[in-house]
């Protein structure tokens, strides 16, 4: 009886190691078909074209004047303030939210600053125009000076107003000064808002969605340095060295997480980049992320597995936002050119999805498309 057990236990062994055989045969080819499917990604570089200023410029000029959905993230202190997108954000009340609203302006500036002669350059110029108007910009800086309001849109939507911005300021234009004019009043107030609350940061934000301190200081940097606001470029070079100069090793093989539209590793080195000389940034970035230095070094693409979801479609903002970190490093270091490659992976993984039937994703998504392309043009082309 026992030999017969044995017999018994061995031929069950015996049959079940075909199987894990060809489980282990099957998870490698799953690894192989990824890999093909990266390498497959086309390694040249996206111009901006005339063709696509005017699909991408569709996307925002859609949803600047479109109410609903939308999603106030409010704190409502009475009755009072319970009134509709409009009312409350006459000037950036559409595309989903008020960020989103923001880059959205910012979006169509760029484009038109570009690209002259855009299909829809006058209904751009009308909207752009009905928006920012001395009214409800005063509309738009009563609510951020509500009892309930001073962290509204801290420090994401911060940015992307300074973005704008910086935008008008350097076009030369007659309509870009009325509307630098008309904005100035809420630019202020963001700049007072830097002012105040980045000396009482203890400590950065290190997420890879709206709250992370590197994006929100990059953008504000570029501000203060095109207008030459010296006491915040100042303030924010001291607190980014603060918060990231004895970085070292960031474990970017954590990322993306799920929801992630930004790169925390890649944001803090975008910062640093602009704050630091050359000879510190290339030491910092040695310590940082000394994997970069690779010529070989390749980042996978973030991976979307439905674009109908708000949230999982974050993958395609962290592919624009990895490239336009990318683009900057080897825009400015010749040793890290290989690095061009690899950005220009991660946009044409995402720019053919952005489509303007999925406004989960084009209500913001386009912004991020036309940063990158607006980086990567500024990139040498071996």
């Amino acid at each position: 009886m026992k030999k017969t057990l044995y017999l018994l236990i061995i031929f069950v062994f015996i049959q079940c190691q075909p199987n894990k055989n060809k489980e282990s045969s099957s998870t490698t080819d799953e690894k192989n078909v990824v890999t093909e499917q990266q390498e497959a990604i086309s390694t040249e570089i996206t111009t901006l074209s005339l063709e696509e200023a005017n699909r991408l410029a569709a996307l925002p000029l859609h949803c600047m004047q479109e109410e609903y959905p939308n999603k106030l993230n409010q704190t409502i202190g009475s009755d009072s303030d319970l009134q509709s997108p409009k009312k409350l954000h006459p000037a950036f009340y559409g595309c989903f939210d008020w960020h989103s609203s923001v880059h959205g302006h910012w979006s169509l500036v760029s484009l038109l600053k570009q690209f002259p002669n855009l299909d829809k350059k006058e209904e751009i110029i009308n909207k752009l125009t009905e928006n920012i108007s001395q009214e409800h910009i005063a509309i738009e800086i009563a609510y951020f000076k509500g009892k309930y309001n001073k962290s509204f849109e801290r420090t994401y939507g911060w940015a992307w107003l300074l973005k704008l911005a910086e935008e008008l300021h350097t076009w030369d234009n007659p309509l870009a000064r009325k509307l630098e004019e008309n904005l100035q009043p809420l630019t202020d107030v963001i700049v007072q808002g830097y002012m105040e609350f980045l000396p009482k940061l203890n400590y950065p934000i290190r997420v890879g969605e709206h709250t992370n301190t590197a994006f929100g200081l990059t953008f504000a940097y570029d501000y203060a340095q095109t207008v030459k606001n010296e006491s915040l470029e100042n303030l924010i070079k001291a607190r980014a060295k603060d918060f990231y100069m004895n970085d070292k090793n960031c474990p970017i093989s954590w990322e993306p997480s799920g929801f992630d539209f930004l790169s925390p590793c890649l944001e803090e080195a975008d910062i640093m980049r602009r704050v630091l000389s050359k000879t510190e940034f290339k030491n910092w970035l040695n310590n940082f992320l000394p994997q970069l230095a690779d010529t070989h070094f390749e980042l996978a693409t973030g991976k979307v597995s439905d674009r109908t979801d708000g949230k999982l479609v974050h993958l395609d903002g962290v592919n624009f936002s990895r490239a336009w970190c990318l683009y900057g490093i080897a825009n400015e270091f010749p040793a890290y050119a290989h690095l061009k490659n690899v950005a220009n992976k991660h946009i044409n993984y995402s720019l053919p999805s952005i489509v303007d039937d999925n406004y989960e994703g084009t209500h913001w998504l386009g912004s991020f498309a036309i940063y990158a392309l607006n980086t990567a043009a500024n990139v040498q082309v071996d």
